[in-house]
């Protein structure tokens, strides 16, 4: 759908700290940014409306917010999003590390 947009003129861009496969490619692409949404990371205090600016040139990724002054709101509510495959692996994601700390399962 990214690409189907950037097809349509826009300028989209996919920023993330969930670890995808295949997420990459035409579209620009922050992915695994630690630390994650869901202990407080910066990740957790974008709100919809946000500016974000990702320059993939320089590496550089710039949220015209003042985050410092937000609470971090993690998504703990996945009710919306049953039946697409995060319920396989809703027990793991509970005993996953950061990406920072490898992102390993603790068992």
């Amino acid at each position: 759908p990214l690409g189907v947009l950037q097809g349509l003129g826009y300028k989209v861009a996919l920023v993330t700290d969930g670890r995808m496969s295949g997420a990459s490619g035409k579209v620009p692409a922050a992915i695994h940014m630690c630390p994650e949404a869901k202990v407080g990371g910066p990740l957790s205090k974008v709100r919809d409306g946000d500016l974000i600016t990702l320059d993939a040139q320089a590496g550089t990724l710039e949220v015209a917010a003042d985050l410092s002054a937000r609470q971090a709101q993690p998504k703990t509510d996945l009710s919306d999003e049953s039946l697409m495959g995060r319920e396989l692996f809703s027990g793991l994601r509970s005993l996953m590390t950061e990406a920072s700390a490898g992102g390993s399962c603790v068992l």
